[in-house]
């Protein structure tokens, strides 16, 4: 099955499914916090806040919003507006009552611990890749409810294999110490390694720690088209509606291709404004590219490495695995989330002899200058000089072109 053979739902469809299978008695008389994605994502989430507000507030003693932000910048007022689809009228009056917050992964006091994965845990889960005790920390809000409901999309991810369901607590609402000992996991096992597979390593990092939560937890999470309609919606515990929205995601999100291409053209969508997010470009087609081929990410609008992490990444550029791991006393003692992301977006490769030699060739077509470009260690070229639709109907030559690239998987046929 691909997505073009699954019909979507129309908004009215959404509005009937929620109140069909959303049942209020779930929710009645209780404080609820629903956690939702931020801008990077694709969801219609408009739609879904004035479904969910309408169909929970008749019931419920309090309802509000959390942004899983994860280490993304924090969201301003006019952002959260548009997030939500409101007008600032409607924010202070129609929705007044509704709290709208986001999550403040970098200050320590607005965190709580709830628990810790010991050291034999943790050993066990990455199959002694990583011996070590991390301790779980989450958003101290939640501790002022009595449900927390996850409101989020399910896309093949390159850290935990499908994105979605628990992982909107860890890493969404989470402190960096999870965050970037399960980010250095995913790393080690590889983009490839992970992405697009249900149960991985990590999965089971973020399961087992969303197990500690101490509040009931619930999850309506969907399966979404590129123009932001639903394929399908599922509501139950977390790990229930994940694993039905997963199994949907592989059949629409997973492209098959019958051989590697020599040059992709991977265009950036508007909601990707920094590397760090656009870098999905790559993890997305990276299984498409042939060795010693060349992925393009293209996005004109991209000024930022990224407005959080930069100077870090600056500092280390992008690299492939084995260049950090075989070095690894002069890298571990920086935030290892950073270093994951820096080897995820260069993609596979070897480090031999002082030597790197990346499998593919990573070209920056963005707002980034030649000088940042080759301060990272990647390729530079003016995006001025790149027309896109010269890329298109080119497959035949071994030349792609995806015009939306960063949430559809690219996989060469079994």
């Amino acid at each position: 099955m691909n997505s073009t053979s699954v019909q979507t739902m129309s908004s009215e469809q959404v509005r009937e499914w929620i109140v069909r299978n959303v049942s209020a008695a779930d929710y009645r008389d209780k404080r609820v916090l629903l956690i939702v994605p931020d801008a990077t994502r694709t969801a219609p989430l408009p739609l879904l806040f004035e479904a969910l507000v309408d169909h929970l507030r008749p019931v419920v003693k309090k309802v509000d919003f959390l942004i899983a932000l994860g280490t993304h910048p924090p969201m301003t007022e006019t952002q959260i507006c548009t997030l939500f689809g409101l007008s600032s009228e409607e924010r202070t009056h129609r929705y007044g009552d509704v709290g709208i917050f986001n999550h403040e992964w970098d200050s320590e006091g607005q965190l709580s611990e709830i628990g810790v994965l010991t050291e034999e845990q943790t050993h066990q889960i990455s199959d002694g890749l990583i011996s070590m005790e991390v301790p779980v920390q989450i958003n101290k809000r939640i501790h002022d409810y009595d449900c927390l409901t996850v409101v989020g999309p399910v896309f093949p991810h390159e850290v935990v294999g499908f994105s979605g369901g628990n992982k909107y607590f860890f890493p969404g609402i989470s402190g960096p110490k999870l965050l970037n000992f399960f980010h250095w996991l995913g790393a080690l096992i590889t983009n490839v390694g992970i992405i697009g597979i249900k149960g991985t390593p990590v999965r089971k990092v973020v399961n087992i720690a969303a197990e500690m939560i101490p509040i009931e937890r619930k999850c309506l999470t969907f399966v979404v088209a590129p123009d932001a309609s639903l394929y399908g919606m599922f509501y139950g515990t977390p790990e229930e509606a994940w694993e039905q929205a997963a199994d949907l995601s592989a059949q629409v999100h997973i492209i098959r291709k019958p051989k590697p291409y020599k040059q992709v053209l991977s265009c950036a969508p508007p909601m990707y404004d920094e590397l760090w997010v656009a870098g999905k470009c790559m993890y997305k087609l990276e299984p498409v590219v042939e060795d010693g081929g060349e992925l393009i990410i293209y996005a004109p609008h991209m000024h930022e490495i990224s407005i959080t992490h930069g100077h870090l990444i600056e500092e280390i550029g992008y690299h492939v695995r084995d260049y950090f791991t075989n070095q690894w006393d002069q890298f571990k003692h920086l935030p290892w989330g950073v270093i994951a992301h820096s080897t995820h977006v260069r993609g596979g490769g070897a480090y031999e002899n002082g030597v790197e030699k990346p499998r593919v060739k990573l070209t920056l077509a963005t707002g980034l200058s030649p000088h940042v470009c080759e301060k990272i260690n990647v390729g530079y070229r003016d995006p001025a000089t790149i027309d896109v639709e010269s890329f298109a109907n080119r497959e035949d030559e071994g030349v792609l072109l995806v015009r939306k690239a960063g949430e559809q998987l690219y996989r060469l046929e079994e």
